[in-house]
């Protein structure tokens, strides 16, 4: 399974507004500034965030977003369903023999563990240790 730009940029976009829970709408601009990406793609994004629940759209001129729920209350597994689908990393069927649908099952439901087990709060307070080696892994 691969997330997406959809899905990683909507993480971004929920980090920043975790960051500033409780100070108020974050404008999408400055969110595309600091991360240097295209405001118009984050807000592609934020419309089935928004539809979503899980962010509310301030308007006038200190307008912007704000998360619906606290950071803690919000997982990375909200979010990345929201803009990918749903998390499965083949799309199996009754027919598949049944060691394989067995393996993707499990494969699926550790992603959607750690997904759901992940909140904005503990993304957004995250402290690398900088023990770990960089690997890359391809489902």
């Amino acid at each position: 399974m691969k997330i997406s730009t959809k899905g990683r940029y909507g993480l971004t976009i929920m980090m920043e507004l975790a960051t500033k829970f409780g100070e108020g709408p974050t404008s999408l601009k400055s969110i595309a500034e600091k991360h240097q990406l295209s405001e118009h793609y984050l807000e592609q994004l934020v419309a089935p965030l928004r539809n979503a629940g899980l962010v509310k759209s301030i308007r006038g001129a200190y307008g912007g977003y704000i998360l619906s729920k606290s950071p803690e209350q919000i997982t990375s597994g909200d979010v990345i369903r929201v803009l990918e689908g749903p998390i499965s990393p083949v799309d199996f069927t009754e027919e598949d023999d049944p060691a394989k649908r067995d393996l993707w099952i499990r494969i699926r439901d550790s992603i959607a563990e750690v997904l759901d087990s992940t909140s904005l709060a503990s993304l957004i307070s995250f402290q690398d240790s900088g023990g770990t080696d960089n690997y890359m892994f391809y489902i």
